[in-house]
């Protein structure tokens, strides 16, 4: 008998679903065009009123009255944050090898890897460490990671509170993400007893959901603002960096001390109708996909013990394809959600030629870029982001923000994208009615893309936020 959670494939009956709406979409043009025809007959052959009348009840039912109900509740991101670490906290690539030689738990061949590494990893020469990284040896307990965590968390929420001009009262949705550390309290517990939060508000922390889980706490935050009406949630974003150091030898292990910065965010959503004027986006799709049933997939990226007890994330070297199969099936159902039948047609007409006629002949790409005018990819290194811009057949300056967020700030794990998103509004890139795909992507592995739709003119953000002292500079050649 194959086990349960082997048995029940979730995924495929998500993708069914979409596949199902897709038809129902096709099935109302259908409609559509029949009642055009069928009314053209009409009057042609001047058959009676009740005949247009019946027709006229079809249309509004299938287009306004149908619709209308199934329509889900709109969730605004009224705005956002991203904290600016200090000064005295950033790592040049020199500095960064020059402490790790002096660390006695590193041997030279350890520190010879890292400078590979990063010589090809597009990090600049101002990302940011924590306080307790720049040791030596670097400090990894409790309560350096709770001081790292107050540092990197409470400026971004004062921040958002004081853009936004809310109280911490108003608050309702309280979600805090961070993959490697979860203290108790919690990090959510943290947050409500320094801001003095309601008692009744609702309180979450996400922990072990890697690089994606800034994207997939705004997708539980729409699930539950669908539930809570008249509701405001802040979703911050985070990884502290001072657990997740590695001080040993194993080269798979080593890579995440390489490209992981500092970083954080804060997002405010809601779904009160009053805030549509005066927010910045519209969620228009969100679509989450995971393949953790897969063994293959469930070890490409493992946090484990080496052979001397010492605690470190495992990459495997499979770990691109991994996340190339994950991606595939992300894009398939959000595809299905958002690009217009000619390019489903097409789409789905390669897919069923590949399977029955020419099994050598590549799957057509849709072009999301007919829906889509801007991109926040994962930050996970500039061969991944090549990578994944090549999948997507973008252009040659559509992964801009990406390579630049990863050039200034490294990667910062969950609040990277949120650092694309403020350097494309920096840049003025963003226009009203525009859509940005944010990409979120983490271990497990599992997948998240959020759509939003720019509400109203995005404007005078160079000279504030993360990007403000350098935002002149860019783009460069990484």
């Amino acid at each position: 008998m194959e086990p349960l959670s082997k048995a029940n494939h979730g995924p495929h009956s998500l993708l069914f679903k979409h596949l199902l709406s897709t038809l129902l979409e096709v099935l109302r043009l259908s409609t559509l065009a029949l009642v055009i025809s069928l009314e053209a007959i009409f009057i042609l052959q001047k058959w009676k009123p009740i005949f247009h009348f019946l027709l006229l009840s079809i249309f509004l039912f299938v287009f306004i009255i149908e619709p209308y109900f199934l329509s889900s509740t709109p969730v605004y991101l009224v705005d956002f944050s991203c904290f600016k670490p200090p000064n005295f906290c950033k790592v040049p690539l020199s500095s960064f090898l020059e402490n790790a030689s002096k660390i006695e738990s590193f041997d030279k061949e350890s520190v010879a890897f890292m400078a590979k590494i990063l010589t090809s990893s597009g990090l600049g020469e101002e990302t940011y460490l924590p306080p307790a990284l720049h040791c030596i040896p670097p400090k990894s307990h409790q309560q350096e990671s709770i001081k790292e965590a107050e540092m990197v968390l409470l400026p971004i929420m004062e921040d958002l509170l004081s853009k936004t001009k809310i109280s911490p009262q108003d608050i309702d949705i309280l979600i805090v993400n961070c993959s490697g550390f979860c203290p108790s309290p919690s990090l959510s517990s943290i947050i409500i007893n320094k801001f003095s939060m309601r008692e009744d508000v609702r309180s979450f922390s996400l922990s072990g959901m890697g690089c994606g889980a800034g994207a997939i706490a705004i997708d539980m935050a729409q699930n539950l603002l669908k539930v809570h009406k008249n509701s405001y949630a802040v979703v911050l974003s985070t990884e502290i960096l001072s657990t997740g150091w590695y001080p040993g030898h194993e080269r798979s292990k080593l890579l995440l001390n390489c490209s992981f910065r500092m970083g954080s965010a804060a997002i405010l959503l809601t779904n009160k109708n009053e805030a549509r004027k005066s927010s910045k986006y519209k969620l228009f799709s969100s679509v989450r996909t995971q393949r953790s049933f897969e063994d293959k997939s469930y070890m490409s990226a493992f946090r484990e013990e080496d052979s001397e007890g010492k605690i470190g994330v495992t990459i495997h070297s499979d770990v691109f394809q991994v996340f190339g199969e994950v991606l595939r099936f992300n894009i398939k159902i959000l595809g299905a959600q958002i690009l217009p039948p000619l390019e489903k047609f097409w789409h789905g007409v390669s897919t069923i030629r590949k399977r029955f006629c020419e099994k050598s002949r590549e799957i057509y790409v849709p072009n999301f870029k007919s829906v889509i005018h801007h991109f926040c990819l994962p930050t996970s290194g500039r061969p991944l982001i090549r990578e994944i811009a090549k999948g997507l057949k973008l252009g040659e300056n559509e992964d801009e923000a990406a390579l630049m967020t990863l050039h200034r700030f490294g990667n910062q794990s969950s609040s990277s994208l949120w650092y694309e998103l403020a350097y494309m509004e920096a840049k003025g890139m963003v226009k009203k009615g525009d859509k940005v795909w944010v990409l979120g992507m983490g271990t497990g592995p599992k997948c998240c893309s959020l759509v939003w739709e720019c509400l109203r003119p995005i404007v005078d953000e160079s000279s504030e936020g993360p990007w403000a002292d350098s935002i002149d500079r860019y783009p460069i050649t990484p």
